[in-house]
């Protein structure tokens, strides 16, 4: 097996905006979950600063509750209304966890922010039945109200899910607006915090389709997708399933993944992208999928552990077309992920030769 050790000094959690940014605390109702692995990295050799605006939003006041404080008024309908309203949104749903199965997909109008928030007070599952994409959100959906004239590149609505777990979507019926098991987002900001996606899947085949639980495009400038103490798989029967980014997949979009755990995910397609003759095409980016142009993936305080693919990037496939992403892991673990090959630097990490990957403090073996 090869192994790496890089320890050097590390200059704090890298992010796209530099190391500068104010740095917050992250509490974490999901540490202690009553069914499957909590939210987050629990075994961190080191936990990494969250920057400012990477951390839980305030829900003091939501726009909506979701329930009466009754199991039975938690409703998939009453889901459904309180997300097409936007703004805050919190739930009253009793004492005990409780499981909401959507019978549609809750979709975002982009009218209703800017701001738009989803807290599951670390009580809530929203599953998709095996049958559905759980969230989309997308700014250049005409039928989600476009509220520019450069929908590609807006800056709302500003999205996020925190202290919510996202389990059994599927988007396979999907067809134009594929990939995306549990979330699909394109546009404005999208933020993950305390969250934990189990058993989500997306399209099994083909070259470009991905993301398994989330899918994303076009961030504000540039701005970087947040994804902190978040869960994607966690045990062997938890993993997400899809073509290609067995957790998450992004064309042209950076990442900034911070005290997280991706494992047990698979990228089950065959042939890569562009598909080689004769395949359907995919089976790259076992945990994270990251294709387009200028672009950074930074990794802090994240383990990346037992994913599979079938063609490259067991633990990561990150390609930049025009050869100008980087990729920064700092007091990272990436292990034990397997299947695949074109690996010209480091192992488990598919990537064009010329693309800058600094490690600190981190081990890949």
């Amino acid at each position: 097996m090869h192994h790496v050790l890089i320890a050097l000094i590390a200059a704090g959690c890298s992010t796209s905006e530099g190391d500068d940014t104010d740095t917050v605390v992250v509490d974490n109702p999901l540490e202690d979950p009553v069914d499957g692995p909590p939210a987050g990295n629990p075994n961190a050799e080191a936990t990494c600063e969250v920057p400012a605006d990477a951390g839980l939003e305030d829900v003091s006041t939501p726009r909506t509750v979701v329930g009466d404080g009754t199991p039975a008024s938690c409703t998939s309908a009453a889901v459904v209304s309180a997300v097409a309203a936007g703004g805050v949104i919190t739930f009253d749903c009793g004492p005990d966890p409780l499981t909401i199965t959507l019978d549609q997909t809750a979709k975002v109008f982009n009218d209703t922010g800017p701001r738009i928030v989803i807290d599951g007070g670390g009580k809530i599952t929203l599953s998709g039945g095996g049958q559905r994409r759980i969230l989309y959100m997308n700014t250049c959906d005409e039928a989600q109200v476009w509220t520019t004239d450069h929908c590609q590149d807006q800056d709302h609505p500003q999205l996020t899910l925190q202290n919510l777990t996202f389990i059994d979507a599927d988007s396979a019926s999907e067809t134009e607006y594929d990939g995306g098991g549990a979330v699909w987002a394109r546009g404005g900001r999208l933020k993950l915090v305390n969250t934990r996606f189990f058993r989500n899947g997306c399209a099994l085949e083909g070259p470009d389709v991905g993301g398994a639980s989330v899918r994303a495009f076009s961030q504000s400038g540039g701005l970087p997708v947040y994804v902190v103490n978040t869960t994607f798989g966690g045990a062997e029967d938890l993993g997400n399933t899809g073509s290609n980014g067995g957790g998450v997949s992004s064309i042209g979009v950076s990442w900034t993944i911070i005290n997280s755990l991706f494992s047990h995910n698979h990228a089950v397609g065959n042939g890569g992208n562009p598909s080689q003759p004769n395949t359907p095409g995919g089976g790259s980016g076992g945990a994270i999928y990251n294709d387009g142009n200028t672009m950074t993936l930074s990794l802090c305080g994240t383990r990346i552990e037992a994913n599979d693919v079938v063609q490259h990037g067991s633990a990561i496939f990150f390609v930049t077309n025009d050869h100008t992403g980087d990729v920064r892991i700092d007091r990272s673990v990436i292990t034990r992920n397997v299947g695949g090959s074109w690996y010209p630097t480091w192992p488990q990490i598919s990537n064009h030769d010329d693309t800058p990957i600094v490690v600190t403090d981190s081990v890949i073996e």
